[in-house]
């Protein structure tokens, strides 16, 4: 019988504690601790006799009765929850890493080390579990499984839109040969197009807004009429097109913009192309179907050459309560300071809050740990009772079904913004930076979800409390462990800031 565990700091984790556990209860039935519970119960009983007055005269009688179901009742607990019965066999869960990757999920991977081999002794010393913490461990495992397979698969847009806003030119030749074409070929072209006064679409005038425009590209008069003012070795010395230049020795020509743009293989649209990562245009439009391959990779490029133009919010994407419904003017400049602190703060926010994301599993495996370890002290203390048994078992399964919190979580930071600025929803809007004009409204999201890590634990403990469980402190390490680790995250932004301003 195998029990399992989500990665291999937990798989350590559980077998110590239940090594340990072990111990202390071998201890306690060998000082012979474990029985005095019962003396305990013979006593509570009389005394709880004896405090309900002689109105009756079957008192022992009575007291009698109660303590024969109290000893029934803890030998049941004993039996079941003390006694180690099944030999502990450990493993971690199967996964499919393509499968992980699509729906947000993260298991940790073997990647052939040793832990790839499952081993259930430590120190020549194996363990044992007792049949109701076998089963409240498999039962647990269960229904977090199930719930975080209930979790919809989704599209990590945060993650690709910021794969697609860290690209740059690498290339220092190709990024001069960009502001070449920009000044030798958009900027007439584009100023030409505003002299004949077109009138053009909403779609047209945002297409016209980067260099590799199809309304420059494809109208007559435009990229067709101007050319590179410098030869260029890619395009040999054409007489007829190139005549009245001067002719160098390397045998460079002077293209057309169109050809300097758009020619199979030497073009510069098919150059700039190669600067981006394969897996993130493949990404990108396997979910953006409903455009062409070529329109989603002119996409990933605009936002590659184009200077970043990032204004304030954009459109009511979130509910707010913030300033009047006609922002005034006092509005309008408290909130840009807002938005101004907003982008200062997330300097020291971000990276306290990815350590803490990163520490926060691993003060969970601790936490199960220690849980293990305290059980048969507890059940001691609490004399066997049965509502000692259910509230320890309530507050094990409530700590392994964090694990389903950290995933939902973690889910929604993924996916969130496929919900706000993805196709058929309401602010649908095809710009690979997904929303980057609404970026101080997301930033603000991000400081929420940050906290999401922590704050959706702590409710579902504290929920446990609606039906009597006490549970409410059982997660509070998960904040009090992970403080010094928040702490040492933002003051590394600190250090880094104070050099750059030296």
């Amino acid at each position: 019988m195998t029990l399992y565990t989500n990665d291999y700091l937990e798989y350590y984790l559980t077998l110590v504690g239940w090594i340990v556990n072990n111990g202390i209860w071998e201890l306690l039935v060998a000082s012979g601790v474990f029985a005095l519970p019962f003396l305990a119960i013979i006593l509570q009983e009389w005394l709880r006799a004896r405090s309900e007055g002689a109105d009756e005269g079957n008192k022992g009688v009575l007291s009698s009765l109660r303590i024969e179901n109290r000893v029934w009742a803890a030998i049941v607990v004993i039996m079941f929850a003390g006694i180690p019965f099944f030999q502990v066999d450990l493993s971690t869960i199967e996964f499919d890493s393509t499968r992980s990757t699509q729906c947000q999920v993260s298991i940790a991977t073997p990647q052939d080390t040793r832990w790839s081999n499952t081993f259930t002794t430590l120190n020549n010393q194996s363990a044992k579990v007792p049949v109701w913490w076998f089963f409240m461990h498999s039962l647990s495992k269960a229904i977090t499984g199930g719930s975080i397979a209930a979790i919809p698969c989704g599209t990590d847009l945060r993650q690709m839109r910021m794969d697609i806003d860290a690209t740059r030119i690498d290339d220092p030749i190709l990024a001069q040969e960009v502001a070449d074409f920009s000044q030798d070929c958009y900027g007439p072209a584009r100023a030409r197009m505003f002299m004949n006064r077109p009138n053009l679409s909403d779609e047209q005038m945002d297409d016209i807004n980067w260099i590799g425009s199809k309304q420059l590209l494809n109208v007559s008069g435009y990229y067709d009429r101007y050319h590179s003012k410098t030869p260029r070795n890619r395009w040999p010395f054409n007489a007829a097109r190139d005549a009245g230049l001067t002719q160098v020795p390397g045998g460079g020509g002077y293209p057309t913009c169109r050809q300097w743009w758009s020619d199979v293989g030497v073009g510069l649209r098919a150059r700039l192309v190669q600067q981006i990562d394969p897996s993130l245009l493949t990404r990108l439009s396997n979910w953006a179907r409903f455009l062409s391959k070529t329109e989603s990779d002119d996409a990933v490029i605009r936002s590659v050459v184009s200077p970043r133009q990032q204004t304030l919010n954009q459109g009511q994407v979130y509910s707010s309560y913030g300033g009047q419904i006609d922002m005034s003017a006092s509005n309008i400049t408290a909130r840009a300071a807002s938005d101004l602190g907003l982008t200062a703060g997330s300097l020291g926010f971000f990276p306290a809050m990815d350590v803490v994301r990163q520490a926060l599993p691993m003060v969970l495996s601790f936490l199960k740990m220690a849980l293990t370890i305290c059980i048969p002290l507890i059940l001691v203390i609490g004399t066997y009772e049965l509502k000692a048994l259910v509230t320890i078992s309530c507050v094990q399964f409530a700590l392994f079904f964090v694990d389903f919190w950290f995933q939902l979580a973690r889910w929604i930071d993924s996916t969130i913004l496929e919900a706000l600025y993805g196709w058929n929803s309401p602010h649908s809007n095809f710009n690979v930076l997904m929303g980057l004009n609404n970026s101080f409204g997301d930033m603000l999201l991000n400081f929420v979800m940050g906290t999401m890590f922590i704050v959706l634990p702590a409710f579902w403990v504290a929920s446990l409390s609606w039906v009597g469980i006490n549970a409410g402190n059982a997660i509070r390490g998960l904040g009090d462990a992970t403080i010094d680790a928040k702490g040492a995250g933002r003051a590394g932004v600190s250090k880094v800031t104070g050099a750059l301003n030296r």
